[in-house]
């Protein structure tokens, strides 16, 4: 019997397994090293190095030999961490190298192996190093000699070959760890390091976090009752954060420098940055997130000093990359301007030194690499002229004095969504289109032109999808909402209006109206149900402008719902939409966004799914809720406002009453199923039915294949039946 979509979809982790990832390349341009696994079903990533000139690839560490066949076992720590970069692959997952990418340091069932990376590499590679364990995040120095890692909440070293493993900072209470990123730097702010070491691998800086203060929840597993709840630190909106510090550790012998700066009036280290080109820097962030502090740090006395300062009336975004110092050391930065002609809302923009990169047309999203030739860079279309929905490019922008435009670097001249690694002068362009599945990685060489020399495509074993995507992809609406609209396959205009289904995400830092294929699959497979599929990305998404994304300051929920409501009935003067019959279904802050819209937009949506929604904002982190709705205590109202539910019920609920499916899992330390626990106690005590679909032992994701295949069943089902479409 063929594999369904759903099925297919599931078991290839959305088509992501078997295709390269966390590329490396050597300063010399002569290496590529890479993640891959040995097909589109096997979630067991393996450590590949790929030679530049030759293209010749070979593996040099596999996690089923180095384990012997035996399942991995992965620690508290190390679950934590892939829960928060939603990590769902097998195997290795990441792994650090030394400067000259000559080896590699990777965890693996909580023990550390190593591997060479240079082809006279002999046959004793890889190797498993004596250790405590679990280890978690081994990084080698610069120069390989050593490798760090955290095993137990300390920081540790030892020889790259095995020898002298010793502890270089131990917690002094079960609520501190040293080199280990905190809940809310790594779930909001993107920080996952807790430990950068020093160019000359002499020593490092460690963050040394302290959880005391935060509150304790319990997460628990109904479905066995016999286990104990998990014991979890969450830092709710309003309530304490962690205590975040920073020290200067010798690697020899374990000294210590504390690291000073106002860390009450700037609490989050939100950055941290050591290159042989300047002093450490560090980017730190008030509580309200409107002032940032760049700071530069005399490692002789641990004193810092402002580079540079900035603040925001609404808010101030963190991105990869910066701050950085350039060859000549000047500041690295992306910083927002304000308004003008060519970009009515602002513009997102590069700057080296106090001169500005980048034109207004371009919206920086990320800072990739700086070298002399100029700073490599991802970026969007901005300004007043948007005719590419969806696309992010890569783009070279030359150094202040050098002369030249910014360029966009691509193999393809079509829209894509497209990153880059860098080594020399060799790049691993990495781009995905709509006019192919998959992400397709081009290895390139940066000519002193400014052209691109073609090297060669790193393979990909990742599956090819049983359906094509065939999404449109356009603005709409009075403002200009980009969108993506999907209709069944072989569709024809005798076959009439269709029912609607919005498919959004709809909230910020994250797009659903991208131009790559793979991103619209399951929108077209719903489609294929006989759904027109919708997917509008309103104000608070990323990619146009600071004033679009800073537009839902205070009222996450009305303006978000605004803009769906806006983008359905504008595309259904262009689209065959039935307007009688709309559904909504998302995960997250979509899950959030579909409740929300049948319980305030009744007259709008007749139905929706609601994944792992937010109901009460009090129940969230606090860097994410905070930045957006200010504090419980400072705010009340807007809380009661942007919320499903309250303390008194159900906040401003319309009628009729709407059938609703929500959908939780029970797990989830991210969105905690408490939230659709009290959205369905509301709605009972209300009197208004709905569905509630509890997933045992599931977290924020759904990696497991059966449940992620029955989920997309389950909804359609669901759908059909809540919307009048025929069953099958």
């Amino acid at each position: 019997m063929a594999t369904s979509f759903p099925r297919q979809h599931a078991r290839t982790h959305r088509f992501t397994l078997g295709a390269p990832r966390a590329f490396a390349v050597a300063a010399d341009g002569s290496r590529i090293a890479f993640l891959r696994s040995r097909d589109g079903s096997d979630r067991a990533n393996m450590l590949w190095v790929r030679t530049t000139e030759s293209g010749a690839e070979r593996a040099v560490a596999d996690p089923v030999a180095l384990l012997g066949g035996g399942d991995e076992e992965l620690s508290a720590e190390e679950r934590a961490r892939r829960e928060r970069t939603r990590e769902g692959a097998a195997g290795i997952v990441g792994y650090a190298t030394d400067k000259r990418l000559e080896s590699a340091a990777f965890a693996l069932s909580g023990r550390l192996f190593t591997a060479s990376l240079t082809e006279s590499a002999d046959g004793s590679w890889p190797r498993e190093l004596p250790t405590a364990t679990p280890v978690v995040d081994p990084r080698p120095s610069p120069d390989g000699s050593r490798i760090a890692y955290v095993a137990d909440g300390a920081l540790r070293l030892v020889a790259a070959d095995g020898s002298g493993d010793r502890a270089l900072a131990v917690p002094e209470s079960g609520t501190v760890s040293y080199g280990l990123a905190e809940f809310i730097a790594a779930e909001e702010m993107s920080r996952t390091r807790g430990y950068w070491w020093s160019p000359e691998g002499d020593a490092l800086l460690v963050a040394r976090v302290d959880d005391a203060s935060v509150g304790r929840w319990w997460i628990s597993d109904p479905a066995h009752p016999a286990n104990s709840p998990a014991r979890t630190a969450y830092p709710a909106a309003g309530t304490a954060n962690a205590r975040v510090d920073l020290y200067l550790v010798n690697a020899d012998d374990g000294a210590r420098t504390a690291i000073e700066w106002d860390c009450e009036a700037y609490p989050y280290l939100a950055r941290v940055h050591w290159s042989s080109r300047g002093e450490p820097l560090l980017l730190v962030q008030s509580r309200d997130q409107r002032r940032t502090r760049t700071l530069a740090v005399d490692t002789a006395s641990g004193a810092t000093r402002t580079v540079h300062a900035e603040q925001d009336p609404v808010w101030l975004e963190l991105f990869a990359g910066v701050p950085a110092w350039s060859p000549d050391g000047r500041l690295v930065r992306i910083e927002d301007t304000e308004p003008g002609t060519a970009a009515p809302g602002g513009s997102r923009a590069l700057f080296v030194g106090e001169e500005r990169c980048t034109p207004p047309e371009l919206h920086v999203r990320n800072m990739l690499s700086v070298e002399e030739d100029g700073v490599l860079l991802t970026a969007s279309q901005g300004g007043s002229e948007r005719t590419a929905p969806g696309e992010v490019g890569v783009w070279l922008a030359p150094l202040p004095g050098a002369g030249g435009g910014a360029r966009r670097l691509a193999v393809e001249d079509v829209p894509h969504v497209a990153s880059a690694v860098r080594g020399g002068d060799v790049l691993v362009l990495s781009s995905s289109t709509l006019l192919r599945p998959g992400a397709r990685a081009d290895v390139v060489r940066l000519t002193a032109e400014g052209t691109l020399e073609e090297l060669g495509t790193v393979a990909s074993y990742a599956e090819e999808p049983q359906l094509t995507a065939a999404p449109r992809l356009l603005h709409t609406g009075s403002r200009g909402l980009p969108a993506s609209v999907l209709l069944p396959s072989g569709y024809q205009e005798a076959d009439g209006p269709l029912p609607v289904l919005l498919d959004p995400y709809g909230g910020p830092h994250a797009s659903r109206a991208v131009a790559a294929h793979n991103a619209h699959l399951t929108s077209q497979w719903f489609a294929d149900q006989g759904f027109a599929v919708i997917a509008a990305d309103g104000r608070g998404t990323p990619g146009y402008s600071p004033g679009w994304e800073k537009a839902v300051s205070g009222d996450l929920a009305g303006v978000t719902l605004d803009d769906q409501v806006e983008a359905v009935r504008s595309l259904a003067g262009e689209y065959p939409l039935d307007l009688t019959r709309v559904g909504i279904r998302g995960w997250s802050y979509g899950g959030y966004l579909a409740a929300l819209a049948v319980l305030r937009r009744p007259d709008v949506f007749h139905a929706a799914v609601a994944g792992a929604p937010v109901v009460d904002w009090r129940l969230y982190d606090t860097h994410y809720t905070e930045r957006y709705l200010g504090t419980p205590e400072m705010d009340p109202a807007v809380y009661a406002h942007n919320s499903l539910v309250t303390d008194d019920g159900l906040s401003e609920a319309a009628e009729p009453h709407r059938p609703l499916m929500l959908v939780h899992g029970l797990a989830d330390d991210n969105v905690v199923a408490a939230h659709t626990l009290r959205l369905s106690s509301a709605l009972l005590a209300a009197g208004r039915p709905h569905e509630v679909l509890p997933l045992s032992g599931v977290t924020h994701m759904t990696p497991q294949e059966e449940v992620a295949e029955n989920l997309l069943l389950l909804q359609v089902a669901f759908l059909r039946r809540a919307l009048g479409v025929p069953l099958d």
